[in-house]
């Protein structure tokens, strides 16, 4: 029943709190709050020790959940984020009044499909939720309903679309090699399905899932979604989707590779580069932005490469023996999993405090704002230094596991030492450029002072920034930074995820671990003084150097499904229908097939097909590009509810002309952004049938 109560307590939560949020707001607020603690309260059942739970009768093979030590901790942590930014949101809507009724009911609905995916005892179970929680937290990010706001959720949602149907197809590959998508029994079954000859199957299956699952992760190049998604989302949500949402898809990449590809070199080859050029690219822009909010979101895909790289040394490693090195990688991947969620809850609320006083998230525009705050400041600092790798402060521990993970895949690992020599300083690299970026926040809003001398007073004569539950919420979340940075705490809390004892005798003081702390804190350090204060600074503003054509969305996806594939799809078209490959095609089958021949030589049914096709064709293109209005019609009557737009309307005009001529208008915003995300589903399932295709095929 445990398991039950923590994934349907919150959604049945969520209904009685839309309903009393129709009467009185405010037991609105207080009860959600009091249902994410009572969440909490009932996570901490999860120590008392693993179960199992199999709900038959849901789709083929049923619902089931488990909870070892691993999923243990990360149920125990979605609450805990979820209790935190609860808190820390009544006091951030204190005067918002619009849309917080829906806000409200998708953040519960959210926190229960998210204990269902990481309690979930197979990939089936997983998949379920992960889908649910892909469209429950799109409304996050769309809430403001601004112009930026709704591009970026219909982002988020097309890529949230793709990914689960390049997901399903890895689920349908590993089912059908396999026999089971159970946790459990997929090490066995796997095993028994590579002696069969289904390697090459199995290893299809885990990229379809690796990109599936990297989709939510923000895993390059399927990361595009996250620094738009966070900025423009309120600062609770921010936190929530950076701290746990990302992890929902590292958790699924992660389960994967234990139970079924822990040993496949050419899947950690691929893991790895993908989790290296994120790890990287994450930085870099964290670097260049000037953006408080989106800093943090590209940070957050730097850090989540950080993960991804451990994840891809485990398989390496393990594949060559080295049983040590799995243990290191395997540790700091799972620790710095949950560092990073800790860490994003108290600097994305700390956002959150600069956001609900300043409405502003320019450096230029906060600059010295919290020079006299001691608590935000305090949590702020206490954040930095926990994602920047310093010394007794959590991130150090994971993330010298990490470099240590690298260090014996370049002993370890035949044929790839001198690429991960190559990684270990882009790792080295990638930790002081997070020093670097997380400096420069620090030192603009905390002790620069702002330019305009007369902001700086208004600034400096207001010392309180959030009420005292605001304060319990974010610095009280951040001594978290601190207790976990105690090698005595990390390496206990390893050993129980994990399951590997060994890991208790790690030494992460180590003179050889602190040189390579040292050595990334230096690199940061010199990048900040070098870089930041005099590149990315002009006559002493901050500056995006960026170039804003490397967008990947609009430089590739976009114009590669608006422009080019049409242009393709038009051209293979009128190839077919003109019979340029079809009949030389047909003339040269053999004369064992001559009725064949005779009969697709006269065009008895290709020439029709073709022109079925092409009509076909088109009317699917004029649905794409004039038929979006009852979609978003229906999306206006229940999700996004844009006002009606004023003084437009013509007078003596029938009320139905009025609604459409509104409704036109409220439609504008997200028109664009709804057709990409509906163009990118019809490619997610041309994808899928290509792979069955090509499955069924080749056998």
């Amino acid at each position: 029943m445990l398991y039950l109560t923590l994934v349907f307590f919150p959604v049945a939560c969520a209904f009685a709190a839309y309903i009393a949020g129709r009467r009185h707001e405010g037991f609105r607020d207080i009860f959600v709050i009091a249902a994410a603690f009572a969440e909490l309260a009932f996570s901490l059942l999860l120590l008392k020790g693993p179960a199992d739970l199999a709900l038959r009768g849901f789709l083929a093979d049923g619902l089931s959940f488990t909870a070892d030590g691993f999923r243990q901790v990360y149920g125990i942590v979605t609450a805990f984020m979820w209790a935190g930014t609860t808190l820390f949101a009544r006091e951030y809507f204190a005067h918002e009044r619009e849309h917080l009724n829906r806000y409200w009911f998708f953040v519960l609905v959210t926190l229960g499909a998210t204990e269902g995916v990481m309690l979930s005892g197979d990939l089936m179970t997983a998949f379920i939720f992960f889908e649910i929680l892909s469209f429950t937290s799109f409304t996050w990010v769309i809430h403001e309903e601004t112009a930026g706001a709704i591009r970026a959720g219909y982002t988020y949602l097309f890529i949230a679309v793709i990914g689960g149907l390049v997901l399903f197809m890895g689920l349908v590959l590993v089912q059908t090699a396999c026999g089971t998508l159970s946790f459990a029994a997929l090490p066995a079954a796997a095993s028994a399905a590579k002696a069969a000859g289904k390697g090459g199957q199995i290893l299809a299956g885990g990229v379809c899932i690796l990109l599936g699952f990297g989709a939510k992760a923000g895993m390059f190049p399927v990361h595009v979604w996250l620094p738009k998604a966070h900025p423009v989302a309120p600062s609770p949500a921010s936190a929530l989707l950076s701290g746990i949402l990302t992890k929902v898809g590292v958790y699924g990449i992660l389960m994967t590779t234990l139970q079924m590809l822990a040993a496949v070199r050419p899947y950690g080859v691929l893991v790895l580069i993908l989790g290296v050029i994120t790890m990287a690219l994450g930085a870099l822009l964290a670097l260049f932005s000037v953006n408080l909010k989106r800093t943090l979101a590209c940070s957050s895909m730097s850090q989540i490469g950080f993960i991804l790289t451990g994840v891809a040394m485990s398989v390496l490693l393990q594949a060559a023996g080295e049983e040590e090195g799995v243990v290191l990688a395997l540790s700091g991947a799972m620790l710095h999993m949950v560092n990073h969620s800790l860490i994003k809850l108290t600097l994305f609320m700390a956002a959150g405090v600069v956001v609900m006083n300043l409405h502003e998230l320019t450096l230029d525009r906060i600059r010295g704002w919290g020079r006299n705050k001691p608590f935000l400041k305090a949590a702020f600092a206490l954040g930095a230094l926990g994602i920047s790798g310093v010394p007794l402060f959590n991130g150090y521990i994971s993330k010298t596991m990490l470099h240590e993970g690298i260090v014996e895949g370049i002993h370890a690992c035949e044929g790839l030492s001198g690429m991960l020599g190559v990684i270990e300083w882009v790792f080295l690299i990638s930790g002081g450029f997070t020093f670097a970026y997380m400096l420069k926040l620090f030192i603009c809003v905390f002790v620069e002072k702002n330019r305009d001398e007369a902001r700086q007073r208004a600034f400096d004569a207001d010392a309180s920034c959030m009420n005292p539950a605001s304060t319990i919420a974010v610095f009280g979340s951040s001594l978290l930074m601190f207790i976990l940075g105690q090698p005595f705490v990390m390496t206990r809390l390893a050993a129980f995820m994990t399951g590997y004892e060994e890991i208790l005798e790690f030494r992460a003081f180590s003179l050889t671990n602190l040189k390579g702390g040292a050595i990334s804190l230096m690199i940061g350090a010199l990048v900040y003084l070098v870089i930041v204060r005099h590149v990315l600074m002009r006559k002493g503003s901050y500056v995006n150097l960026w170039p804003a054509r490397l967008d990947l969305e609009d430089l590739v996806y976009r114009p590669l499904l608006t422009r080019y594939l049409p242009g393709l799809f038009g051209t293979v078209i009128s190839v077919f229908g003109e019979n340029r490959v079809l009949r030389p095609l047909c003339a040269r089958i053999p004369a064992g097939a001559g009725g064949a021949a005779s009969l697709f030589g006269e065009n008895h049914i290709l020439t029709p097909f073709a022109g079925l096709v092409t009509k076909a064709a088109s009317i699917i293109s004029l649905i794409l590009a004039d038929g979006m209005d009852a979609m978003i019609v229906l999306l206006r009557a229940s999700v996004v509810r844009e006002k009606a737009v004023a003084g437009r309307r013509s007078p003596g005009r029938r009320r139905s002309w009025r609604l459409l001529q509104d409704t036109q208008e409220a439609a504008q915003p997200i028109v664009s952004g709804f057709t990409f995300a509906l163009m990118m589903t019809c490619i997610g399932i041309l994808v899928v049938l290509l792979a069955m295709i090509a499955y069924i095929l080749l056998g």
